[in-house]
């Protein structure tokens, strides 16, 4: 079974004078500005990279789920968080690595299997998978 889910990006303009908005299907982003000043300069707007970031924690999260599930565990928390890093490579720009962090309250866990699960659902989180980059994974398992 196949899900397929779309948003769509409109743009005018130049690259850094240029102006864009970016739609979700669900409607939780209708016409949200981006463009050069708000990648590169924190104006308001979205950009790329956040919204790769929240496409991933999201993922992970919801990966670390059902993997804690499989395991006879329930988090009270995940707050997972996946930073987009966009470098400078000669012309251009590429995205270099997301670097996921993750607090957890997790009753009936060790450190050690938290650590384990939690590398697992990084490894198996669909948008994981569809990186090119490389992914590393900072845990803190909560009291």
């Amino acid at each position: 079974m196949a899900i397929t889910k779309f948003a769509t990006a409109h743009w005018s303009g130049g690259l850094k004078d240029g102006k864009g908005e970016i739609s979700t299907q669900s409607g939780s982003l209708t016409n949200q500005p981006y463009g050069f000043n708000t990648r590169f300069e924190d104006k308001p707007g979205t950009n790329p990279e956040e919204l790769l970031g929240a496409a991933h924690a999201a993922c992970f999260a919801m990966a670390l789920s059902g993997i804690l599930g499989g395991a006879g565990l329930t988090a009270r928390s995940l707050d997972a968080k996946s930073e987009i890093v966009l470098d400078k490579q000669g012309e251009g720009f590429a995205i270099t690595h997301a670097k996921l962090t993750l607090e957890a309250e997790i009753p009936g866990t060790t450190e050690a299997q938290f650590k384990e699960l939690a590398e697992k659902a990084k490894a198996g989180c669909p948008v994981s998978k569809l990186f090119n980059a490389t992914i590393t994974l900072d845990v803190r398992l909560k009291g």
